[in-house]
């Protein structure tokens, strides 16, 4: 009986060291993911600090008041922002277990994200088709890099979402995936903040 009390004792230590060094596991795996995050608000605050120096320099051209419609940059921002809505509704059925609520929430959240990156590229190629392309001045050429990396972005977490249905579906609602989903959580909501910036400095500032 004492083996047997023992063998337990040592499988239940076991097991919680387990536990600890997949939850330290995670833990570093945030903390390193912030460090990447705030490696992109430098980033984004070298592209929109070029973006206000350079949006006087049209080069005859049109500016930001000529070009920009804000009620379908607002349509954009909606389809964002709800996404952001949506993923955190993801998130708490993910925490929850609701393994079914989880993949709803996050399918809209793709389909959101999908349609507002639809929109974009329309925007884009539209300014194109109509000569006004990122060579046609310094305030074009920053609109598009700063808009465009944040296009960029979105896009790499439609992709790392896919992933992620792939990899829940295979191997269910695991540590290591849920660590994974907290990370794109993240990447997500950042992204969205990223984008009350260009809409406030970008579209609404420029079409005053």
């Amino acid at each position: 009986m004492s083996t047997l009390a023992h063998n337990n004792h040592g499988a239940a230590a076991h097991a919680a060291g387990h536990d600890d060094h997949h939850h330290d596991a995670g833990e570093n795996t945030l903390l390193g993911f912030w460090v990447y995050l705030m490696s992109d608000v430098l980033i984004f605050a070298s592209l929109f600090a070029t973006y206000v120096v350079l949006q006087g320099g049209t080069n005859g051209g049109p500016s930001a008041k000529d070009l920009f419609d804000l009620s379908f940059v607002a349509w954009e921002t909606a389809l964002l922002l709800f996404s952001s809505l949506t993923f955190g509704l993801g998130m708490i059925a993910m925490h929850q277990s609701k393994k079914g609520q989880m993949f709803f929430w996050l399918a809209i959240t793709w389909l959101l994200g999908a349609g507002f990156m639809a929109m974009e590229i329309w925007e884009f190629n539209h300014l194109i088709h109509q000569g006004y392309g990122p060579d046609h001045s310094a305030f074009l050429s920053a609109f598009f890099a700063l808009v465009g990396t944040h296009g960029l972005h979105v896009t790499a977490g439609l992709l790392w979402l896919t992933v992620m249905f792939i990899q829940l579906s295979q191997d269910g609602l695991t540590q290591r995936n849920k660590t994974r989903m907290m990370c794109l959580s993240l990447f997500w909501h950042f992204l969205d903040l990223i984008w009350i910036g260009v809409f406030s400095v970008v579209y609404l500032s420029g079409a005053m």
